[in-house]
């Protein structure tokens, strides 16, 4: 997503997914009293320290520099050789439990293993590597340096794994033991004292009950909708565009425009960066509705895999805004031939201080909260990112959601693409109306006023069954989703992934750019066509034959006509433009 208000703020989140054996399934709890905490990976420096942990609890003005955390470095070569001894751990059974160390480091790690157990837990500090002299107790509990995890071992298998990590050249030193206590206890030189009398009279540095560190508080922040949101809510972008262009205005240089934008335009620079065939198991890449991973471990069965997010409709009403993402991701993992699954996110919003952010941040966990139960969706893992903040301005707010669905039956290749073919039927799913609050198209034009989209979710859930039942049915093979830049953005990425043009009639503006939700836009084999407004009728779904792919150009019966080499031109070359790399 590209906005001005990501300028002084950008937002990286990131999506990984891995395949489990449920037999290796291994909990991040310190079971079994008399256990040991064995800290794995990298040493331990200041980097990092106050990092996630303070980022989440406060914002930064200027001249704050003194409090800004130093950025840890990664070492990727360090990460993956910790990641294969942890496996190797797993495998072997050596492990009760497994903890990263993420946000404060060993001190959250430690506690909150201990409280998911209901045990206590004495760590001693003494024991934790460090890469730079000098280092406090505080600094050692809390630093966030990268590659690093806590295991939880038996003592019978203490050598065991000590011996593991030596092979993989992975550090590995005991800090901790797990107690009957229900307390959270930090000593300096405590497990040193071995057999010395006097060690259990040594005073602890902390000593704490550890429910009090492993549960969080509940903050009941002040909140208040914006004081000028219904006003920015009735002030109509549709009003303005469309009479600005009546029906019969020759929308062609507007399509181009969108199809330049850096929110619409190929992406295929930034994700051709990195390999996206590893291992093998990729069925469908970047650029699509959604990634394919085939299963290797589960013949017929892949992943599908997408990751939206829609913040300047979010920011026009967080309620609606956030089922809108949650909507789009399924439908996008629909249009795989997959049922989604389950859900993850990244909340990404302003300062919490700020009584309309938190507003903003309730209204949006309420919106996906009624989508995903709408949709029988899971959500298995997320995050909350606060404080994201330029010089006292909060960014829009921006829930990411990343949606996982399980494809049935997969051949050897993916059962749908978005690129047309020659001669097909092409078929929309879903009602088209005046709503253009928060689309590109209005925010091309500078308007960013007016309310989003309706949100149906029973028509979504709907949508979702019916696409995924005609893809992996194999009734339809070309399917795209209609969202950024409405139903002539659609067919024009349609008509560039496969090469061949098009002519519909799907009206005038309204037709071309609206953004209405839950709508996909199929290639159809004429001799199907029936049987795809059949399916849909009885699922409760509009459905309308709006034209026929072939030939060179993008044609839309009295509104636009495009040469198909001009729109690819436009829509490859925007982000290499921006970036002035051509």
């Amino acid at each position: 997503m590209f906005d001005d208000c990501y300028r002084g703020n950008p937002l990286v989140n990131v999506f990984c997914l891995g395949i489990l054996p449920q037999d290796r399934l291994v909990l991040a709890t310190a079971e079994g009293v008399g256990n040991l905490a064995v800290l794995l990976g990298a040493s331990t420096g200041r980097d990092g320290i106050g990092g996630a942990s303070v980022l989440a609890s406060a914002g930064f003005q200027e001249g704050s520099e003194a409090k800004r955390p130093s950025v840890q470095v990664g070492d990727p070569f360090e990460e993956k050789k910790l990641i294969e001894a942890c496996l190797e751990l797993l495998d072997r059974g050596l492990a009760v439990g497994v903890q990263d160390l993420g946000a404060a480091g060993i001190s959250c790690a430690t506690s909150e293993t201990a409280a998911k157990a209901g045990n206590g837990m004495d760590v001693d500090i003494a024991r934790v590597a460090r890469r730079e002299p000098g280092m406090n107790a505080v600094e050692v509990m809390t630093s966030e340096s990268q590659e690093r995890m806590l295991a939880i071992v038996e003592p019978a298998n203490l050598d065991a794994v000590l011996a593991l990590s030596a092979r993989w050249e992975v550090r590995a030193s005991v800090i901790g033991l797990v107690t009957d206590t229900g307390r959270f206890r930090v000593y300096d030189g405590k497990f040193d004292a071995g057999e010395n009398p006097d060690a259990s009279a040594l005073a602890p540095l902390a000593d704490v009950p550890v429910e009090s560190l492993g549960d969080g508080p509940t903050y009941h922040r002040p909140m208040q909708a914006p004081s000028d949101l219904a006003q920015r809510q009735a002030d109509d972008p549709g009003a303005v565009l469309l009479e600005r262009f009546p029906d019969g205005t020759d929308l062609s240089s507007e399509l181009l425009s969108l199809l330049g934008s850096l929110n619409i335009a190929d992406k295929s620079w930034v994700w051709r960066q990195y390999d996206h065939q590893l291992f093998l198991n990729t069925v469908s890449g970047p650029g699509g509705d959604a990634s394919v991973l085939r299963i290797k471990e589960a013949p017929g069965r892949a992943l599908a895999l997408s990751v939206d997010g829609k913040a300047r409709q979010v920011a026009l009403d967080p309620r609606i805004g956030s089922k809108l993402v949650v909507l789009e991701a399924t439908r996008n993992v629909a249009c795989s031939g997959a049922r989604p699954m389950a859900l993850v996110n990244c909340l990404n919003f302003g300062n919490p201080e700020h009584p309309e952010v938190m507003w903003q941040f309730s209204e949006a966990v309420d919106g996906m909260s009624e989508a995903c139960r709408a949709l029988g969706l899971p959500v298995i893992g997320g995050n909350v990112s606060f404080y994201n903040e330029s010089s006292g301005v909060d960014i829009d707010p921006t829930p990411v959601v990343g949606v996982i669905g399980l494809l049935e039956g997969l051949g050897e290749t993916a059962p749908s693409t978005i690129g047309f073919k020659e001669d097909q039927a092409i078929v929309v799913l879903g009602t088209t109306a005046a709503e253009f609050g928060g689309s590109e198209w209005a925010d091309l034009h500078g308007l960013r006023n007016g309310v989003p989209p309706e949100a149906d979710l029973e028509i979504g859930h709907a949508l979702n069954g019916l696409i995924a039942a005609l893809v992996s049915e194999r009734i339809v093979t070309t399917v795209h989703d209609c969202a950024d830049g409405g139903l002539a953005v659609s067919l024009a990425e349609m008509s560039i992934a496969g090469g061949v043009g098009f002519t519909v009639d799907i009206g005038g503006a309204v037709g071309c750019f609206s953004e209405s939700a839950s709508r996909i836009v199929l290639g159809v084999d004429p001799k199907r066509v029936v049987e795809v407004l059949g399916r849909a009728s009885a699922s409760g779904i509009a459905a309308e034959e709006v034209g026929v792919t072939g030939g060179e150009r993008l044609i839309a019966t009295g509104a636009f006509s495009v040469a198909l080499l001009d729109a690819e031109t436009t829509w490859r070359d925007a982000i290499p433009n921006a970036l002035g790399l051509s």
